[in-house]
């Protein structure tokens, strides 16, 4: 698409985040049209130039790094030093846009927190995003993804009762953080174009986690009694009875969804299934139908009873690994892959998941080197008379 056809076209915002939750909550901002400026320290950068996804990098960075800080500008900038700090001031008051995740205090020991830059620019959508909310007990903990998900509990969701509680194996606090934001900073743009007034949206990554889990903790505070029970060793879900689970096959694994016990019964010649008719039997012999359906499904390979469950519309799904699911043809039609370029590199990264107008969001713009874009800005400020 063309720029100016984006939904956030014209639209500057300073990104002074770091790690994941804040970039990738500007990253969607600029996917969707807007100008990200990523200001970054003098010496050292954000952090996450550093810290490698499975130890890889590419042209001096993490590879995460390029991921979730393409398609924006980069300066640099001591936020300590005066000179500096007046010419950010400066670049705040021509700003839409801030997104910090600083811990709490720091910007406002700077001087940037949002009571003093919105007296800079009143329009100004500030958004900042912390581990755990401004107040209580947890605020100064370390705001980091498996940490987070640990004070909220979401680890003893996965897995069986026999392996104890295991975490989500990716950042899933960070990106739904930056979901959340993004969303809100969209919003309050949608708010000022009616009002003319600025704000400030926050979030925290505990909050992302408990939002997750709105069906559960919604069902607890209504019901003292509801707590998470492991059944069967094949359950994918301590809250849905059998056969919603993972099982292994002949060469690899079907995932079972919520399908009648006893129709899956009738489909693999099961006769002890076919009996089970009532659901309150469905969990009450959980571990049992898991059981018979584990034997029956080790058997064969996954395609061969993927072509007999298909048929007769069983919700159902092969469980792809990594080489499997990049090689696969449902991957490439999908099209979630781009390439990005810096000088002499090109580098695969995935675009936005949105599509406007039924076009995708495609940018070529690889994250930037540090500063590399300082004197750009700083003309840029000079040549409109500052």
């Amino acid at each position: 698409m063309d720029n100016v056809d984006l939904p956030l076209s014209g639209i500057l915002v300073l990104d002074f985040s770091q790690f994941l939750a804040g970039p990738v909550a500007a990253l969607r901002l600029a996917d969707l049209g807007a100008t990200v400026i990523k200001v970054e320290r003098s010496s050292v950068g954000d952090i996450g130039r550093k810290l490698a996804f499975a130890g890889k990098y590419i042209a001096g960075e993490s590879v995460s790094f390029h991921s979730m800080n393409r398609n924006k500008f980069g300066i640099t900038a001591d936020l300590k030093n005066p000179d500096d700090l007046e010419k950010i001031k400066l670049l705040i008051t021509k700003a839409d846009v801030i997104i910090q995740n600083f811990r709490p205090g720091v910007m406002e020991r700077i001087g940037l927190d949002y009571e003093t830059v919105k007296g800079l620019n009143p329009e100004l959508i500030y958004a900042s995003v912390s581990g755990y909310g401004s107040e209580g007990p947890w605020k100064d903990r370390p705001g980091q993804d498996l940490l987070a998900q640990s004070i909220s509990g979401l680890p003893w969701l996965s897995g069986t009762k026999s392996s104890g509680p295991i975490p989500v194996g990716l950042s899933i606090a960070d990106h739904l953080t930056s979901c959340h934001l993004a969303q809100g900073i969209t919003a309050l743009l949608v708010r000022r174009f009616r009002t003319g007034l600025g704000g400030l949206v926050e979030t925290s990554l505990l909050e992302s986690m408990l939002d997750l889990q709105f069906e559960l903790l919604s069902a607890r505070l209504n019901d003292p009694s509801i707590s998470v029970r492991h059944k069967g060793q094949y359950s994918a879900n301590a809250f849905l009875s059998a056969p919603y689970g993972i099982y292994p096959t002949a060469n690899g694994y079907i995932s079972i969804a919520m399908n009648p016990v006893d129709k899956l019964g009738e489909i693999l010649d099961i006769p002890e299934l076919v009996q089970l008719k009532l659901e309150q039997e469905w969990w009450d012999h959980q571990e049992t139908i898991e059981g018979l359906l584990s034997a029956k499904f080790a058997s064969n390979p996954t395609d061969h009873w993927l072509k007999i469950l298909d048929i007769e519309d069983i919700w159902c799904a092969p469980l792809l690994t990594l080489d499997e699911l990049i090689h696969h043809e449902g991957f490439r039609a999908i099209d979630m892959v781009q390439t990005v370029h810096r000088d002499e590199t090109s580098i695969l990264t995935t675009r936005s998941p949105i599509r406007i107008d039924g076009k995708k969001l495609l940018s070529g713009r690889a994250a930037p080197r540090l500063g590399q874009d300082t004197d750009l800005v700083t003309k840029l400020l000079e040549d409109n008379g500052e």
